[in-house]
């Protein structure tokens, strides 16, 4: 019986498609037939059949199906490595002829930190709308951990988020920095006050977001350098608005940036808020994009543009700049 090996009369190895390469990257990032082909919007037959073509092309076996889950061979993980990388080279080609042809035009895929999208998003969607009407800007909000898989897997093009990351392959362009308040119930002593020292923050009951968020981890530095090691978390949040309700409600205290405070405080009457002496805690909000992206020029533009936006808020806006990784 004659062996099949993928390769026509002539020699000549078919090519696979790229219909073929975005099925077996879906399958090899879910490792679920079904989940894969609702991610990439396809049927889960015409999935199969795109893995099982692109086996015959190269000539190898790229997964192994059972009864109950799907595993990559050996080969089918060093593959997936590659069709990745393709995949990708094939979307910055896309975004390379879109910007030559019309800058500002078609999709961008923004993600966003949940401790950021509240309070400057109305900002960019303003700019985005008066300044860039043609361009469809589409909005994920997520962690940063899921943003920067995003970015780099593609699926996301540009990220607002704080920073610095410290990532690999990604240029940050800052935007603002803006200080940490002291938000207080009202019977506490120190609320309302000005020009309170970190070292006070060592013996506050502080409440801090779920881990994951960004800015539980930026709470946490700031206690260390106030000389704390050690905060003992009893009570987290998911967000920042039930953090401020717990604090309304006599529970502790927290940080929040300056740029969250009109929005959160006016929800209770119940709530004080303090400033720290200078040099005041800070944290910096960035774009941020695949270094060497093809749309970099626009991404840069619209930083500056987004910088004189945001001067009315209570930030300190950066000159223009990047930092690469």
């Amino acid at each position: 019986m004659a062996v099949q090996s993928g390769k026509p009369a002539g020699g000549r190895r078919r090519q696979p498609s790229l219909a073929q390469l975005r099925a077996f990257a879906a399958v090899a990032e879910h490792l679920h037939f079904r989940d894969a082909a609702a991610a990439i919007g396809m049927s889960q037959p015409a999935l199969s059949g795109a893995v099982s073509a692109l086996e015959d092309a190269l000539g190898v076996t790229l997964v192994e199906r059972t009864t109950r889950k799907v595993l990559l061979s050996p080969a089918g993980a060093r593959i997936a490595v590659r069709a990745k990388a393709v995949l990708g080279e094939v979307g910055a080609l896309m975004d390379e002829a879109e910007a030559v042809r019309a800058p500002f035009t078609g999709a961008l895929r923004l993600g966003v930190i949940p401790t950021v999208a509240p309070y400057l998003l109305p900002t960019v969607l303003r700019l985005v709308h008066e300044k860039y009407p043609d361009l469809d800007l589409q909005v994920h909000e997520e962690q940063t951990s899921s943003l920067i898989e995003g970015l780099g897997a593609g699926r996301l093009d540009l990220l607002l988020l704080a920073v610095p990351l410290g990532v690999p392959g990604v240029t940050e362009l800052p935007l603002f920095d803006e200080d940490f308040v002291l938000v207080t119930p009202l019977d506490h002593w120190l609320g309302g006050r000005e020009g309170i020292p970190r070292e006070a923050l060592r013996e506050l009951n502080l409440l801090l977001l779920d881990e994951g968020h960004c800015l539980r981890d930026q709470a946490l530095d700031i206690c260390r350098e106030a000389g704390r090691d050690d905060v003992d978390v009893t009570t987290t949040a998911a967000g920042l608005s039930t953090l401020v309700q717990l604090v309304a409600g006599g529970l502790g205290c927290t940080l929040l940036p300056r740029t969250a405070l009109r929005v959160e405080t006016a929800r209770s009457s119940q709530l004080l808020t303090g400033s720290f002496a200078e040099p005041a805690p800070t944290r910096r909000v960035a774009l941020a994009m695949r270094t060497g992206a093809a749309r970099a020029t626009e991404y840069e533009e619209l930083a500056e543009a987004l910088r004189e936006a945001l001067r009315p808020l209570p930030v300190r806006v950066l000159s223009g700049g990047s930092a690469s990784i």
